[in-house]
């Protein structure tokens, strides 16, 4: 994920996306770049609008984890997960006897 950091700050400052670049920027944070992965990044970012793949991103909507369900609202839902089960063994107790006859 930090190349993909890395590209997305070079692009944030309007410089050249490439490989000294971003073995630059890995480097001044302290990570090691493995040259493959970058070469690989450059390679996957070519043919990318960097401004069109952030706008599309923002978007996109996100689903976030809703806070803590009152108490009430959880009962309530396991009570008729418990009715849905009894009711779907009753039918199929029913279907099953209406194979036999």
């Amino acid at each position: 994920m930090e190349y993909v950091y890395a590209a997305m700050l070079l692009h944030s400052a309007k410089k050249s996306i490439d490989e000294k670049n971003v073995t630059s920027v890995l480097e001044a944070a302290g990570i090691k770049a493995d040259p493959a992965r970058v070469k690989a990044l450059i390679a996957s970012l070519k043919e990318v609008n960097i401004d069109e793949a952030i706008k599309s991103a923002s978007i996109m909507p996100s689903v976030s984890a809703p806070a803590q369900p009152p108490a009430q609202e959880a009962k309530a839902e396991k009570k008729e997960e418990k009715k849905e089960e009894a009711k779907t063994e009753e039918e199929a107790a029913a279907g099953l006897g209406a194979l036999f006859g």
